[in-house]
């Protein structure tokens, strides 16, 4: 990559690699699963805006934040229309834009430090990732770099420092290249700052093998079950629904059947001795939306179910109230002759803005009025999702929970064995399920316990402590997979320190950055 002596790169240059750079990571992410293409995308990305004024920073980060989000979150416009997608999805791109800034603000550290562009790139990933998880309205961690990476190596290092390791690596990674590939990088004298040519080329080709180094030392991080306390047999009933869409809340009553039929045919199963006891069974989200503490016929079914396969069953539904207009999204645990366990409940404690409730209601009206569609608004519950089932504590979380780092940590901390992600993917497509399935797949990593994703459509699956996934079962159709999955008791380094491996990489970000308002004030005083 040229630039001319002290410039940036020519803008017709620099667009086509801020497209390229959105790509490159967009492919990294399931489905397509190009992990290695991350760094490249970082390298890119910080390529385009170096040397750059802070605007065109802002604006080429942009464009490949539209590049990478516009695509992966599709999604979002099967069922609801293309505004929300483009909302969602620019937002999202602003914040690649402000990361644009940012790089192009520090420029001048990097031109006077080369060796501080690896650490720098990694540090401002971290700290725009830290920003976009929780602002606004608790942010949306969708598409960070660290679930781009569950076949990757480094996938490994979020046993040590989280999602937000895994991250710094990535970007780390397309740091080294970027200050590999920039070149020639010449002084007032025109002599390479590096001592000569020969010297510039080695130190070129050690960042290269650097970066491919900073990814594999994941390799090196022992990872499995943490602790050990057993093990239990788990059943996930995916029980399907008659059609895909948002419509699939008019469909309530046949999702419920649905669950309930392919749990009584588990139960028959297990009587011929073709399947072994369950201790424990699993529906997804929206399982019932019926609200089955408010209707007997739908109590009725479930406890029919749980008591002929004998075993307790972690029952996601949907419930009215507690006040007028409200609601509450919630996974229930359901016991063999005695019903609904209140005290071994979990409520949603992260509804999604403008899906579960609407804030600003009046306001979002004026931009849409699918907001409408969204007739009573969630209510957030109030602690950790621990829940005791006898022979093991689950740490459940619900949906969209899974991508934020602390909904998962809680769980953990107080005391789960197992981690449980219900979801349902009715209204979006198998690319948003099996990025969400990546997540399962580092959090697994990340606090050394098997995990499950029950999901009502697919894809549902087991992951194990060290990332591998089995059983995944296929979308839009109905399955039952059971596993013996072991149980853990003990606590990863991740766990253990929680956010301050973000805090402190965020921290290092704002101190350069405070860095580069020093160093551009004395380059303005020089001259």
């Amino acid at each position: 990559m040229q630039a001319g002596p002290g410039g940036p790169l020519p803008l017709r240059v620099a667009l086509p690699l801020a497209v390229a750079a959105g790509l490159a990571m967009l492919v990294a992410f399931p489905p397509y699963g190009w992990w290695p293409a991350a760094p490249v995308g970082v390298a890119l990305l910080g390529a385009a805006v170096h040397r750059r004024r802070v605007r065109a920073g802002v604006g080429l980060g942009f464009v490949a934040g539209v590049a990478l989000f516009g695509p992966l979150l599709s999604w979002t416009n099967l069922h609801t229309g293309q505004l929300p997608w483009l909302l969602l999805s620019l937002l999202q791109a602003g914040y690649v834009g402000l990361l644009g800034g940012a790089a192009a603000y520090a420029s001048p550290l990097v031109d006077r430090w080369r060796w501080s562009w690896p650490a720098l790139t990694g540090v401002l990933w971290v700290g725009q990732e830290a920003l976009r998880s929780r602002a606004p309205f608790g942010g949306f961690p969708w598409g960070r770099l660290a679930f781009s990476q569950d076949e990757s190596p480094a996938l490994r290092l979020a046993a040590v420092g989280g999602a937000p390791l895994v991250t710094f690596a990535v970007a780390l990674a397309g740091g080294l290249l970027v200050a590999a590939l920039w070149r020639p990088w010449r002084g007032g004298s025109g002599q390479s700052r590096w001592g000569g040519a020969a010297r510039s080329r080695w130190a070129a080709g050690a960042l290269a093998v650097g970066a491919v180094g900073v990814l594999a030392v994941g390799l090196l991080v022992p990872v499995g079950v943490a602790g050990g306390g057993g093990a239990v047999t788990v059943a996930v009933v995916q029980g399907n629904v008659p059609r895909l869409g948002l419509d699939f809340n008019a469909q309530r009553q046949a999702v419920l059947n649905n669950h309930v039929q392919a749990t009584l045919d588990l139960a028959a199963q297990v009587a011929a001795g073709q399947r072994p006891q369950p201790d424990l069974v699993v529906w997804p989200e929206n399982a019932s939306d019926v609200d089955p503490l408010r209707s007997p016929a739908a109590g009725q079914r479930i406890s029919a179910a749980a008591d002929a396969v004998r075993a307790p069953i972690l029952v996601g539904a949907v419930l009215v109230g507690p006040g007028e207009g409200q609601s509450r999204n919630a996974g229930i645990l359901w016991r063999p002759g005695s019903g609904p366990d209140l005290e071994q409940m979990y409520t949603k404690r992260h509804p999604v803005p403008f899906a579960e409730y609407v804030p600003l209601r009046d306001v979002a009206r004026m931009v849409s009025k699918e907001v409408d569609r969204v007739r009573s608004d969630m209510v957030p519950g109030d602690r950790a999702g621990v829940v005791d089932v006898g022979p093991v504590v689950l740490g459940d979380v619900i949906c969209f929970e899974v991508a934020y780092d602390g909904l998962v940590r809680d769980t953990v901390t107080g005391g789960a064995q197992l981690l449980v992600v219900q979801t349902n993917n009715a209204t979006f497509d198998v690319a948003e399920a099996r990025q969400q399935l990546a997540m399962v797949r580092l959090r697994a990593v990340e606090h050394g316990r098997a995990s499950l994703m029950a999901s009502t459509v697919g894809v549902s699956g087991f992951v194990t402590p060290d990332g591998r996934v089995s059983d995944a079962t296929g979308f839009n159709t109905r399955a039952v997979v059971l596993r013996q999955l072991p149980l853990g008791d003990g606590r990863t380094l991740a766990t253990r320190v929680g956010v301050w491996p973000e805090a402190a990489l965020t921290a290092v970000a704002v101190a350069a950055l405070a860095g580069a308002v020093w160093r551009r004030r004395r380059s303005a005083v020089a001259r």
